[in-house]
C-alpha cells in the first residue's frame, strides 16, 4: 500500500526523502495554476528559473519570458502572471521562460527528485487518476509564500489526499491529517474560507479578485505538467520526444 506525505512549506523540505516518490508541487495562487493553464492552452515547453537575472539572459537570447515579483510583472517580461494572459494564439507551440516569487523556486528546489508533477485545482482529477495508476508513494510539496506556509496550498493538499486515501493510499502524517481537516471544513465554500488569509488579502490589494476566482476552478483541464531535468512539458508529450 502506497503512502502520502505533505510538506507544508519549502523550508521544511530538507526533512523529507524523495527517493522512489512522485513529488506533487502545489502553488495555487498562482504558479502551478498558471502552468496548468499554459499547457492547457498549447504551450510546448516551459523553462522555470529562480532569478530575474536568468530570465533576463533568456530574454536576450530571444525567448519569451513571463516573470513577476510580489505579484507584479517585471519590466522586461513579455507576460505577467495572470491566467488570462496566456491565450492559445500567444503561446501555442512556444517555449516560455517563467520566473515567479515562489512557485518556480520550489520547482527548482526539487530537480533531483525521481519524478515531479505540477498540480492545481484545474487538473485535480487528472492528477488523481495518474497517481493512482503509478502505484508509488506521493509527497505533496506546498510552495507557500517566501518559503513559509500558505492555507490555499494546504487546502489543495487536503483535497488530493482525501481522494488518494479513497484509493487505499495510507498515511501516518500529522500534516496530512491537518490538511484533510482544513479541506473538510472548507470544501463547500472555498473562496469564503480563505478570505482572511494573507495571500487572499495581498492579491485583492493588487486588484486580482478575478484571478483568485479562476484559481479555484476545478477539473477544467486534463494536462499533467511534469519536470524533465531543466524544463516542464505535458506528460502526454514525453513519448513524442
Amino acid at each position: 500500500m502506497n503512502t502520502i506525505e505533505i510538506c507544508l512549506a519549502p523550508k521544511l523540505f530538507e526533512n523529507y526523502s524523495v527517493e522512489n516518490k512522485i513529488v506533487v508541487v502545489v502553488d495555487i495562487l498562482r504558479a502551478t495554476t498558471i502552468i496548468t493553464t499554459m499547457f492547457h492552452n498549447g504551450l510546448a515547453k516551459l523553462i522555470p528559473v529562480r532569478t530575474l537575472e536568468e530570465a533576463k539572459q533568456f530574454k536576450s537570447e530571444g525567448f519569451l519570458v513571463a516573470a513577476e515579483r510580489d505579484g507584479k510583472k517585471v519590466d522586461f517580461a513579455d507576460f505577467d502572471n495572470s491566467p488570462y494572459t496566456f491565450t492559445p494564439d500567444k503561446i501555442g507551440g512556444e517555449t516560455l521562460v517563467y520566473s515567479t516569487t515562489n512557485g518556480t523556486n520550489t520547482i527548482n528546489l526539487i530537480k533531483g527528485a525521481d519524478q515531479v508533477i505540477i498540480a492545481s485545482f484545474l487538473n485535480l482529477v487528472s492528477i488523481i487518476n495518474y497517481l493512482t495508476q503509478q502505484k508509488k508513494d506521493v509527497l505533496i510539496l506546498c510552495s507557500g509564500w517566501q518559503g513559509d506556509y500558505c492555507t490555499e496550498d494546504a487546502l489543495f493538499a487536503g483535497a488530493l489526499s482525501e481522494k488518494l486515501i479513497e484509493f487505499e493510499f495510507r498515511t501516518n502524517s500529522d500534516s496530512v491529517n491537518l490538511c484533510l481537516e482544513l479541506w473538510n471544513n472548507a470544501k463547500n465554500d472555498l473562496l469564503n474560507s480563505i478570505k482572511d488569509t494573507f495571500q487572499y488579502k495581498r492579491l485583492v490589494g493588487l486588484g486580482l479578485e478575478k484571478v483568485i476566482d479562476y484559481c479555484f476552478n476545478q477539473d477544467i483541464s486534463d494536462v499533467i505538467p511534469t519536470l524533465q531535468k531543466d524544463y516542464i512539458i505535458d506528460i502526454k508529450k514525453i513519448a513524442q520526444i
